[in-house]
């Protein structure tokens, strides 16, 4: 039996080891939009810039509040998962972010890069410009059936 516990123990270690240490939190300041990453990783309604802004607006709704993870797609280019929102532990489905989905902001955050993805937990958003990227000028709405049927 104390053979058996060495062995997980030692087994949980090595897994450990060659899991990588973690890096430290980084204090970033981030300009950028709030993004929907399923619809913009994964391609399903075309191509990263269709997906973004008034276009693709009703959809990173959804899907936020479905529990797709959602992103800060900063100015260069760079996306960070978003792991907490202002105090906030339910990042998907909260009113706070889907009050925030497509919006331009500026959050003050800590940065964990693990295994080459950026995660930010949100303290702060100090600045939203709201939803400025007017790309449904040039995309339509993206999902089409996005679009609400008047009323009559």
């Amino acid at each position: 039996m104390r053979m058996m516990a060495r062995r997980t123990l030692a087994g949980g270690l090595a897994a450990l080891a060659l899991a990588g240490p973690a890096t430290a939190v980084e204090r970033v300041q981030v300009t950028g939009e709030m993004i929907d990453t399923w619809c913009y990783f994964s391609g399903v309604m075309g191509f990263p810039e269709s997906v973004t802004g008034s276009a693709h607006h009703t959809c990173a709704l959804w899907c936020a509040a479905g529990g797709i993870p959602v992103g800060l797609l900063a100015d260069d280019g760079t996306v960070y998962m978003v792991l907490k929102w202002e105090g906030d532990a339910a990042v998907t489905g909260g009113d706070a972010i889907l009050e925030v989905q497509s919006d331009r902001l500026v959050a003050d955050g800590a940065l964990h890069v693990r295994d080459g993805v950026n995660y930010l937990i949100v303290d702060r958003v100090v600045e939203n410009l709201g939803l400025v990227n007017r790309s449904h000028e040039d995309f339509d709405v993206v999902p089409p059936f996005a679009i609400p049927e008047p009323q009559k």
